[in-house]
């Protein structure tokens, strides 16, 4: 999702040997930190997970480093269901949306998988928040994955979000449980109270999550469940 970054440090420099009177003042740098999710999850199925989506970033208004890291935790089997990193470099289009590209590295305790990435994120009309991503992996594989999610402010404090995701790929990689066309849905709804200018957010909310086509005939295969109703329990942060 997109980042509203906290402006931080501002460099100072002096070029009195070249006759300057004043200082020169170097471009601005910027840094943040955000868990737009860091929650708990209890799934109508047993599940027990939790849940992050974290994100930091460092740089100027023309360029940006990015990390985002992104995992669920099997709390039940004490595993990585999913672990993912990524890190892109990130710079203006337009007034309202950004391109980016890098790596992402997927680590769960399973295969791994490393992808080159190319994606935009930005605003869409009505203050949507739109993040799209082309991945294409080691193995010569290639994936879409679109995020979109929308604040409704409520009251000054509290806000109601709704998100939904798409994944979906060109080509199979059963390895790792994928199948070709659209691969998973996820819609959710979190109700959240800012308790600090934005810092902490605590929230509750329900998630749900559903495979389609090849990908939940491999889960089915494997004995899993292809859809589930989860409700969430957890903070956002922001620095």
């Amino acid at each position: 999702m997109t980042f509203h970054p906290k402006r931080a440090i501002v460099i100072l420099a002096a070029a009195y040997s070249l006759g300057f009177s004043s200082p020169v003042i170097a471009e601005e740098l910027i840094y943040g930190f955000q868990a737009e999710e860091f929650e708990y999850r209890a799934g109508e199925n047993g599940e027990d997970l939790a849940v992050w989506e974290i994100d930091a970033f460092v740089g100027s208004d023309e360029l940006k480093l990015r990390f985002g890291s992104s995992a669920e935790y099997d709390l039940n089997s004490d595993k990585f269901e999913t672990l993912s990193s990524q890190l892109v470099l990130q710079t203006p289009i337009s007034d309202f949306w950004d391109a980016k590209a890098g790596i992402r590295a997927d680590t769960p305790d399973g295969k791994n998988r490393w992808y080159g990435v190319l994606g935009v994120a930005g605003l869409a009309p009505q203050w949507i928040e739109v993040d799209a991503d082309l991945y294409f992996s080691n193995k010569g594989d290639l994936s879409v994955t679109l995020d979109a999610e929308y604040e409704l402010l409520l009251t000054n404090y509290l806000i109601l979000t709704p998100s939904a995701q798409i994944e979906a790929a060109f080509s199979s990689d059963e390895d790792v449980g994928v199948g070709s066309g659209i691969n998973s849905t996820e819609l959710g709804l979190r109700l959240s109270y800012d308790v600090l200018d934005r810092a902490i957010s605590p929230y509750i909310g329900v998630v749900y999550e559903r495979e389609y086509g090849q990908t939940a005939n491999i889960s089915k295969s494997e004995g899993e469940e292809t859809s589930a109703w989860q409700f969430v329990i957890g903070t956002k942060l922001l620095f």
